[in-house]
């Protein structure tokens, strides 16, 4: 049977990913249907002193509303929201968003571990947390974090990423835990997320 994500169950999403990241994010998130009911947050390893342009690159490929998050702001159901460059993006217990500038967790700011840590504390087994390509070992931590409170993990096949170091220390973190697929399937299971009178 194919895993499903249930849309009635899950309270948000959150995606990591650093080289080639781009690319596979292109793959997955213009699946996500227009009435997608939960927000979903990403975290990409990119330079700190420049703009990272992610809202403006993917707005006009989602049917969602694209943006950076930003300090206190809620985290409201059908966006999408980016890390800022430069700073570690956390989801707060009340659900609002906040910016860190503490050191680089794996040379990165923002860091995948410390969105999936806080969103984990967060949401708990109603969170969602999806690992893709990269080139260092950022967000496995994380990963066994949502694991061991009960979320859902999701893990690129690392035989298709283009850097397989990110999705295969996520599966040492996380074992048997894991559900494993290629993107094409990753973008089938966020397709299959909408309101429940829509489907």
């Amino acid at each position: 049977m194919r895993p499903r994500l249930d849309p009635h169950r899950l309270q948000a999403l959150v995606i990591g990913a650093s080289a080639g990241g781009i690319d596979a994010l292109m793959h997955v998130l213009p699946a996500l249907p227009a009435d997608c009911p939960i927000p979903v947050v990403v975290v990409v390893h990119l330079p700190e002193n420049q703009p990272s342009l992610l809202p403006e690159v993917f707005g006009p490929r989602v049917d969602l509303e694209v943006k950076e998050a930003d300090e206190k702001e809620p985290v409201e159901p059908g966006t999408i929201y980016f890390a800022p460059p430069g700073y570690h993006l956390l989801i707060e217990r009340d659900r609002t968003f906040s910016l860190s500038v503490e050191a680089p967790v794996h040379y990165s700011r923002p860091a995948i571990d410390i969105l999936f840590e806080t969103a984990a504390a967060a949401y708990g087994p109603t969170l969602a947390a999806m690992l893709l390509t990269g080139a260092n070992e950022d967000g496995a931590a994380g990963l066994a974090h949502v694991a061991r409170l009960g979320g859902t993990v999701l893990i690129q096949d690392p035989d298709e990423a283009r850097i397989a170091t990110m999705p295969l220390a996520g599966l040492r973190a996380v074992g048997d835990q894991a559900t494993v697929l290629p993107l094409a399937s990753l973008a089938l299971m966020l397709r299959a997320l909408r309101t429940k009178e829509s489907r």
